[in-house]
């Protein structure tokens, strides 16, 4: 059984740096600004020989009514009670604060482990500050330097009684339940062979389904992504911006396993100042860029302004599956109006791929969901499609027979093959004399009419034109 270990403490004292030393990434969004985290992150750790599961949380904050730091300190009280293991971490050159001291309060009543971290601690005078952490009476605080990577084999010290502690007890539940099962089964049940899985099949670890949720601030999609999960994973509410970074959370819909990522709004450009939400905004382009599906979630009461249409050319320049959902559908009153002049927007002014799912619903309700991943996991199949080359050829034969490709220099372009070379998304090589001299007009007839033939809807469609150089063609420049 697998440790898990949450990192909490108050704001700005280096919580999510610790957390990228520990996974090996610089997954979590890092700035001097404090309280840049506010939702639960998870990650695989690895330190020395031992492997856990971390927990970045938000820099705790003493509310306890409906703001947003109330929220936020409940999304830090829902790791701690998930962990098996929290490290308090303080600034060792501030010092202990009444903050640290309430915190270090509220883990005492858990009565979990505790391992006080004395973070920023580099150097001789941060660890001779450090020792001021015995005022918190949770035992030795050990000196790191999340930053330098210093200190972390105390850590692994400190940690591994507490992962071995863990694994031993995890055997002695499995031998438990082993046990209580047999007891239900009577000896005519046995099977001298029931124990021999020699001859079963491994095993195969599911391939999961990489699906962002992505659109402007304060549009729903962490109310979204809760309404999917069936809880309340992730901080909402009224405020605009509340994600700063992109979470992932593995989750299983169906037979199909799936990463589903929330991320912060995107703003245009222009309106962009704070280096924080350039982070995040840099945090949400690289989560489109690893996707396979992106949901475009739009407010019904607002839909498809310019900045709803950067971010889905952007989605399609990537090559990304997408799939628009108009949220907040249920505060829409004459819906089919609504629904029939996004479709015709949608259509003009994303030419390039015609077909993409739009998909009606409210994250506040559930509406629509079982829709919505329905048109996600349908674009997914279309993404992974695969054309065979005799298809594909008889297909070009049929489509330069009824508008063969224009003279150019007084010759004719000739097409000689296609074959497809990748998917996700389908992409094909066209191979052709004068390949270079193709006009745009012809390419993009040919992609239209590769959509329509072998039902590509939705998905980006890429056609590269290549030259053949066949010593033997008279037509070779």
């Amino acid at each position: 059984m697998a440790l898990t270990v949450a990192i909490v403490g108050r704001p700005n004292v280096g919580k999510s740096t610790l957390f990228n030393r520990l996974i090996g990434k610089r997954l979590a969004i890092v700035d001097d600004t404090p309280g840049v985290t506010r939702d639960r992150r998870y990650g695989e750790a690895s330190l020395g020989g031992l492997s856990f599961t971390v927990i970045d949380t938000a820099g705790f904050e003493d509310a306890s009514d409906d703001s947003l730091e109330a929220r936020m300190r409940e999304q830090t009280e829902a790791a701690i009670a998930e962990a098996d293991v929290s490290l308090l971490v303080f600034d060792a050159r501030a010092g202990v604060t009444p903050l640290d001291e309430h915190f270090a309060r509220l883990l005492r009543k858990s009565k979990k482990p505790v391992i006080l971290i004395a973070n920023k601690a580099e150097g001789h005078a941060g660890s001779a500050a450090a020792l001021e952490g015995f005022r918190l009476g949770l035992g030795h605080p050990l000196p790191l330097s999340a930053e330098h990577g210093e200190g972390l084999g105390d850590l692994y010290d400190a940690l591994e009684p507490i992962a071995a502690d863990k694994v031993a007890q995890g055997r002695l539940d499995a031998a438990a339940a082993r046990d209580a099962q047999l007891e239900e089964v009577t000896p005519l049940d046995l099977d001298e062979d029931a124990g021999d899985d020699e001859n079963l099949p491994e095993p195969v670890a599911p391939k999961h389904l990489q699906l962002a949720i992505v659109g402007r601030p304060n549009v729903g999609k962490s109310t979204l992504v809760n309404a999917l999960l069936g809880e309340d994973r992730l901080l909402t509410g009224p405020e605009a911006g509340i994600t700063r970074d992109s979470i992932a959370i593995d989750w299983q819909w169906g037979e199909q396993a799936i990463r589903l990522i929330d991320t912060a709004g995107l703003r245009r450009h222009a309106r962009i100042t704070e280096k924080l939400e350039k982070l995040s905004g840099a945090d949400t382009r690289r989560a489109i860029q690893y996707a396979h599906v992106v949901v475009l979630v739009l407010d019904a009461n607002d839909m498809l302004e310019k900045q709803d249409l950067t971010i889905a050319r952007q989605v399609i320049d990537e090559g990304r599956a997408l799939v628009i959902a108009a949220n907040k559908w249920d505060s829409i009153e004459d819906k089919n109006e609504a629904l029939k002049k996004l479709r015709e927007r949608i259509d003009w002014s994303l030419p390039q791929v015609k077909g993409i799912p739009v998909v009606t619903l409210s994250g506040m309700t559930g509406r629509g969901l079982d829709k919505l991943m329905g048109a996600v996991l349908g674009i997914y199949r279309t993404w992974n499609k695969r054309v065979g080359t005799a298809r594909l050829n008889r297909w070009l034969a049929d489509v330069v027979a009824q508008h063969p490709p224009p003279l150019v220099s007084g010759r004719r372009i000739k097409l000689r093959y296609a074959t497809q070379i990748k998917t996700r998304p389908p992409t094909f090589a066209l191979f052709a004399a004068k390949a270079d001299e193709l006009p745009e007009s012809y390419h993009r007839y040919l992609v239209k009419s590769l959509r329509e033939v072998f039902d590509l809807p939705g998905t980006p469609v890429r056609l590269i034109l290549r030259r053949t150089d066949n010593p033997f063609d008279t037509e070779r420049d």
